[in-house]
């Protein structure tokens, strides 16, 4: 395992940079403990990108909300715009993958290559501290990547969008609730003609299918 020029990082651990890359179906395959799969990493690495993201958000725009703050950091950190990231490393050709994933077109599924994003943020956390992390965040010039149009009002600005070639309505669910009465977790999906566009989840049912309206955008965007 090498570390390649474009990751614009150098692992003085390379264990760690392989685990961020190797996928539980790989793991799987080889009836390997799970815990060599890049999934640990991955939950670090998401609590890792959460807190930089807000770092870098806060300094950068000190004239946003704390809800619009929360909008447009939920757009960085959505799965498209994370496997966007990704595919910019050109991070796919690195995964380890089982052989059915990577005969499905595993390496260029969002899912995956967003999971491993964080992984490797959460390994480049572990091998050179949070400032290394940092730079690396930063080099992914993430602030440049949000639809700031969208972070007032996302539901119309996908409104806005759709209706540019459909009359149809969009229609918002909430498809689970979760927690206590007095910490509830909704999540809420976005549909139209009876496909998904995009879910989010959020501590009202407003706020979850804001962030819906997010992930949409953000997915019409890179279409």
């Amino acid at each position: 395992m090498k570390n390649w020029k474009s990751l614009g990082y150098v692992f003085k651990d390379l264990r760690l940079l392989r685990q961020a890359l190797t996928h539980s179906s790989f793991v799987y395959e080889q009836g390997l403990n799970s815990n060599a799969s890049n999934q640990r990493l991955e939950f670090l690495g998401d609590a890792v990108l959460e807190l930089i993201t807000s770092d870098i958000l806060y300094s950068n725009r000190p004239n946003l909300s704390e809800g619009e703050l929360s909008k447009a950091r939920a757009n960085i950190v959505c799965e498209p715009s994370l496997a966007a990231y990704a595919r910019k490393l050109g991070l796919g050709v690195h995964i380890i993958l089982g052989y059915g994933e990577a005969a499905g077109g595993g390496a260029n599924k969002d899912s995956i290559l967003s999971d491993a994003l964080e992984a490797l943020i959460g390994a480049i956390y572990l091998d050179g501290g949070l400032e290394a992390a940092y730079k690396f965040v930063q080099s992914l010039r993430i602030d440049e990547s949000v639809n700031w149009v969208s972070i007032s009002d996302p539901k119309s600005s996908l409104q806005e969008e759709i209706q540019k070639w459909s009359r149809e309505p969009l229609v918002y669910k909430i498809v689970e609730e979760n927690g206590p009465a007095h910490q509830k977790e909704f999540v809420s999906t976005v549909s139209h003609g009876g496909r998904i566009l995009g879910n989010g989840r959020g501590k009202s049912k407003k706020e979850s299918e804001r962030q819906a309206a997010l992930v949409a955008l953000k997915k019409l965007k890179d279409a």
